[in-house]
């Protein structure tokens, strides 16, 4: 799995992706709300991870998720 954050512009607020091995689009959120997703995908328990993963990522370089 490897996720990317985009950045917002103006009103526009900040998204992250979630894409599968083969880079097709497993889950697209805004960065300030992932709790509805990370419910979906089952990381529910791991939201504080998650959460503080969002805060260091940086904005448009795709990295590999390792949960």
């Amino acid at each position: 799995m490897y996720i990317i954050k985009i950045k917002g512009k103006a009103k526009i607020p900040d998204y992250v992706q979630l894409r599968d091995e083969n880079f097709a689009l497993k889950a697209y959120f805004r960065a300030d709300r992932p709790e509805k997703e990370l419910e979906k995908l089952g990381w529910i328990d791991r939201q504080e991870e998650f959460r503080l993963l969002l805060l260091t990522l940086p904005f448009g370089k795709v990295q590999k998720l390792i949960f």
